[in-house]
């Protein structure tokens, strides 16, 4: 069977390259590898959430699925008194989550591995950011979702992206089961960005 960019130990062999992003006006470089999301570059769904996503300067942020870290180092930058802190399963993902935070000199995020929140348990955040991994099926995201709402202060934010055809819309309808508002901040390409407050 082969790996999905879920998979805790990743054996694919290392292709290691170095891919540069314009984000939120900065240009950002990015240190990747076979066996993570998005290897060749941004994807658009994570690049959208970050032109997207609001943040106080003193957000304490979750980047659940961090991957090699754009969504997180992006966040990182924009709450320069708070914390980001990027957890992903995928050890490779997260190695090369913390080598890009010193390639982009980011220092207020720390490095968590965890299956979704299992390695945060008694932890609790302003904001939690997300672009789900869609691929590990409906049962997982809707329980990250639900998961999320647990580490999240009240009048906190969940944000994510999700494409239409992917389940969009049972995303919103079940976000919408939990949290008290739930708004569609940005749409485009066929990707959502959906805000969840608790």
């Amino acid at each position: 069977m082969s790996e999905h960019y879920y998979t805790p130990k990743p054996t694919v062999e290392h292709k290691l390259q170095v891919v540069e992003a314009e984000l939120r006006g900065r240009t950002l470089k990015f240190q990747t590898d076979a066996g993570v999301f998005s290897k060749s570059g941004i994807d658009y769904g994570s690049e959208l959430l970050i032109e997207s996503m609001r943040l106080p300067t003193d957000a304490r942020v979750l980047d659940m699925g961090c991957g090699y870290g754009p969504i997180g180092l992006s966040a990182a930058l924009l709450a320069t008194d708070g914390i980001v802190t990027m957890a992903d399963v995928n050890e490779r993902a997260l190695q090369l989550a913390a080598d890009n935070a010193k390639l982009n000199h980011v220092m207020n995020v720390r490095m968590v591995q965890s299956d979704l929140f299992a390695g945060l348990i008694d932890e609790v955040f302003t904001h939690i950011l997300t672009n789900p991994p869609i691929r590990a099926g409906k049962q997982v995201v809707h329980r990250l979702f639900d998961e999320a709402y647990d580490h999240l202060e009240d009048n906190g934010e969940l944000w994510i992206v999700i494409q239409k055809k992917q389940g969009a819309a049972s995303a919103f309808s079940k976000l919408e089961e939990r949290f008290k508002k739930v708004d569609e901040i940005e749409k485009s390409k066929g990707y959502r960005i959906i805000r969840a407050i608790k």
